[in-house]
């Protein structure tokens, strides 16, 4: 359906299903991977930038809606469990099935033969089609031959993409966002979209509009780990129930999603009484407040409040405890580099410019979702708190070393004279006064922390750049809730941005008073 990446995290799932120890499933029964009892069933989907698949609901941030949702809740008791949904971003969706973190995974997956090789797909729950949006009065711009030569917009790693791409490789733009690329129509930015037919639906606003004939074929499937057939197949005899006592046509039916194509997949042509009460709501709630409705802006803001305040203690907490795995450890990596033998001195620095040449990002998802097939499983707080810590371990280190460095070799050989053993010179002597001097790069560190914490957002913690993404996303609204957010960090970082300057200033003293 959406966003980059996709073939590479197939990929990844692959090698990690074939390092898995839990190959072994039995075929009359199926195991249900991240369960908490035995009437739990854990799936996950992006539920940030996700309608009509799986979304917050826009009246209730709390809430999640969309037609997946709903599928996924009626398929539960059908395996005699109570469905649960795992939020998760795109790009850790399909790692998330070898790390048992859920069971499954449903988000308008392609069911493409490059998919299908990394994963266990389900019989198709929905068939659509790719279909062209222009901007209202636009001509000429109707066929997928009439798009050559025109900018042409498509979500990353889709179907529309491959075709863009076989068709006119100059002249199309891949995007992550759905809201980016229909904000890019509208502002001429683009001159059409090639997308999704249920997104295309949703997405169009009243100064944009559908045309031509449907283009091509997409079918989505649920995706399992390659470790467990047996919760495929439940699924598929499931799917088939929905389909013969037609809750699937009902559920499509409410979200305005059931197509002719569907009727002949399904082989379902009855009408039902199930009215498009989903898809008329979600129009009417996103269409009732607007940029001049000053009061109803203000109440909706008021309403983020509360998930800014838990992505403010989300990111205070993994930061602070980062930081403090930071400087325990780098204050260890600089005595080793500076004082020790030398093959530690050697693996310290190895260490330094192995985690200094190497992306935060890529740390964090090897420490999430690499480990666990080494047998290490770590929680998604404590492998963000690792990671991070570790990261800046590194950064410590070296500014802990050019503090040890500037303390003059003579304050060494004076401790020694003290009869002070070389240890005690070091803990009472030398790393006090390097310490010093390296407190104001230290909080300013700190605050740089901070700000990467926003990474460990695709680990599945919601901290206050993913609650930024979520509001955003929902509203299509990028301007309040980012200076709400950007209230948030500055709020968050100020108290350390002051304790920065009183520790310049003090260090800046006592430098003028020993000068003195």
């Amino acid at each position: 359906m959406k966003r980059p990446g996709l073939c590479f995290l197939f990929c990844l799932l692959a090698v990690l299903s074939f390092l898995s120890v839990s190959s072994g499933v039995r075929a009359e029964s199926y195991r249900v991977p991240g369960a908490q009892n035995e009437t739990d069933l854990p799936w996950s989907s992006d539920g940030e930038a996700n309608v009509p698949y799986v979304f917050h609901d826009p009246a209730n941030d709390r809430h999640v809606l969309g037609f997946e949702y709903d599928l996924m809740n009626e398929i539960a008791p059908l395996l005699n469990r109570k469905s649960r949904f795992v939020q998760n971003g795109w790009e850790g969706l399909i790692p998330g099935l070898s790390r048992d973190l859920y069971a499954m995974v449903i988000d308008g997956i392609e069911m493409t033969p490059e998919h299908k090789a990394a994963v266990l797909f389900s019989r198709p729950y929905y068939v659509t089609t790719d279909r062209i949006v222009v901007r209202k009065g636009t001509k000429g711009l109707d066929t997928l031959e009439a798009l050559k030569g025109h900018l042409i917009g498509t979500i990353k790693s889709t179907a529309a993409e491959r075709l863009l791409i076989q068709q006119d490789p100059k002249n199309f733009r891949s995007y992550d966002e759905e809201t980016n690329l229909f904000t890019d129509l509208r502002t001429g930015r683009l001159d059409a979209i090639l997308i999704d037919e249920p997104i295309a639906l949703y997405y169009c606003s009243a100064d944009m509009e559908i045309v031509g004939k449907p283009v091509g074929e997409i079918a989505y499937g649920i995706a399992f780990s390659k470790t467990n057939p047996a919760l495929r197949d439940a699924v598929d005899q499931a799917l088939e129930t929905l389909i013969k006592n037609g809750k699937l046509h009902d559920i499509l039916a409410k979200w305005n999603l059931w197509t002719p194509q569907m009727a002949h997949y399904t082989g379902d042509y009855s009408e039902t009484s199930v009215k498009p009460v989903a898809w008329e709501q979600y129009r009417t709630l996103m269409a009732g407040v607007s940029a001049s409705d000053t009061m109803a802006l203000f109440h909706r803001y008021v309403s983020f409040l509360p998930l800014i305040g838990e992505g403010m203690v989300m990111t205070l907490a993994v930061s602070a405890l980062a930081m403090v795995i930071a400087v325990a450890l780098g204050v260890a990596l600089a005595l080793v580099r500076h004082y020790g033998v030398a093959p530690l001195r050697i693996i310290a620095g190895f260490y330094i410019e192995v985690v200094r040449g190497t992306p935060l990002l890529i740390q964090i998802l090897f420490i999430f979702y690499g480990l666990p097939a080494l047998g290490i499983r770590l929680s998604p707080f404590f492998a963000g708190v690792v990671a991070l810590g570790l990261n800046y371990a590194a950064y410590e280190a070296e500014n802990y070393r050019a503090g040890l460095l500037s303390v003059p070799r003579g304050q060494m050989e004076a401790a020694i004279a003290l009869n002070m053993t070389h240890f005690q010179a070091l803990r009472l002597v030398i790393v006090p006064q390097a310490f010093r001097t390296v407190v104001p790069v230290m909080t300013n560190d700190f605050i740089s922390l901070l700000k990467d914490s926003s990474l460990v957002s695709v680990i599945t913690l919601t901290e206050l750049s993913q609650t930024y993404i979520r509001l955003s996303s929902t509203y299509y609204d990028y301007i309040g809730p980012g200076l709400m957010v950007g209230a948030a960090y500055l709020l968050v970082g100020l108290p350390f941005v002051r304790l920065a300057h009183m520790a310049e200033k003090r260090m800046g003293k006592a430098i003028n008073h020993g000068h003195h």
